[in-house]
């Protein structure tokens, strides 16, 4: 088993831009939302900072954070 990558630190002197991290997203009840997935939705809940429920119309789904593959509409 391996151990997962730390992340590189950037050098005052390197001649490339310092990595950006990306914001964290938020959202709240009633946001319309697109998942990769699952496709369109709205946010019916929200649990602080761990997962938002989303009614995809079919079956709601609980999406854990960082939510990588949805994006607010």
């Amino acid at each position: 088993m391996t151990k997962p990558a730390a992340p590189r630190r950037h050098l005052p002197t390197s001649p490339f831009k310092v990595p950006v991290a990306p914001a964290p997203k938020h959202f709240a009840t009633g946001d319309q939302v697109t998942h990769d997935v699952y496709g369109l939705g709205r946010v019916v809940g929200i649990e602080d900072g761990v997962a938002a429920l989303v009614d995809f119309g079919s079956t709601p789904v609980r999406v854990l954070s960082p939510y990588a593959k949805m994006t607010k509409l």
